[in-house]
């Protein structure tokens, strides 16, 4: 239902907000979050556009999240790279249905609508304390603080 540019976006901003205020290298969220990095630059890109992170070059630079955890919801996330489009006339074009959609595409309007309402009332911060046994892009705690220890490469000359 999402493309694959949405569900990168989404890991990049849950590994931001994890790390949330201190900016992370593209780089890092790209290793953290088994996202090919010059796709990502892409993503972050769009991100940016929209501003839903901020980048600050130099030493101590880096992406960070514009709002705080508790502030960004996920549907401001996904509108930022790949919105949700909903159906407010047959996508057949015809006549006689116009905006009076048929019960397929009043249906698939409607899951778009819940899926819609779902991500605006949710959360960055809801989504990291979330209580499960799984922690958000980590196989183990370890891993995640592995992640968050490793300092970034120095760019090559």
């Amino acid at each position: 239902m999402f493309s694959q540019t949405v569900e990168y976006a989404l890991r990049a901003i849950v590994h931001l907000a994890d790390n949330s205020p201190n900016p992370c290298t593209t780089e890092q969220i790209a290793k953290a979050t088994k996202v090919p990095q010059a796709y990502l630059s892409k993503v972050l890109q769009s991100l940016r556009q929209s501003n839903v992170v901020h980048s600050q070059r130099g030493i101590g630079g880096g992406i960070s999240l514009v709002k705080t955890p508790d502030e960004l919801n996920l549907l401001e996330v996904v509108n930022a790279v790949d919105p949700i489009c909903r159906i407010t006339s047959c996508p057949l074009g015809l006549k006689g249905h116009g905006t009076n959609l048929c019960p397929l595409h009043r249906k698939l309007d409607e899951a778009m609508r819940v899926t819609e309402h779902a991500f605006s009332e949710t959360t960055l911060a809801e989504i990291l304390a979330s209580s499960t046994s799984s922690y958000p892009l980590c196989n183990e705690p370890e891993d995640r603080l592995t992640i968050l220890r490793e300092p970034a490469k120095p760019p090559a000359k």
